[in-house]
């Protein structure tokens, strides 16, 4: 808050202004951006209520976190993968990687170098 105003008269004063504060218990904030995540963890989080508008305040320490960019490839994929084209498991699982976890594409593209 404000220095040297009392945080009762403060509260009062936003009131009535229409302003309402409630504190979060929140315990980790994640914000997603196209190339990577901001992560505050033990972040003091605001929900603020202005004339209906809902705003959030966040204050904390942000830490990056890159995001994976490698698909999930699950044993199902690579058993599908393994019976539609009879290539082993391990280049199964090497082509879904070079595909992005395109079952369709891994599958056309160990078709074709058969060929």
């Amino acid at each position: 808050m404000i220095p040297g105003i009392n945080p009762r008269k403060m509260q009062q004063m936003m009131r009535q202004m229409g302003i309402q504060q409630t504190d979060l218990p929140a315990t980790e904030v994640i914000i997603k951006l196209p190339d990577k995540e901001l992560v505050i963890a033990n972040p003091a989080v605001a929900k603020v209520n202005m004339m209906g508008q809902e705003t959030f305040q966040i204050s904390g320490e942000a830490q990056e976190r890159e995001l994976s960019v490698a698909p999930e490839i699950s044993d199902e994929d690579v058993k599908i993968i393994v019976q539609q084209t009879g290539a082993s498991q391990e280049l199964a699982k090497q082509s879904l990687r070079e595909h992005h976890g395109d079952i369709a594409e891994t599958i056309i593209a160990l078709k074709n170098e058969k060929i």
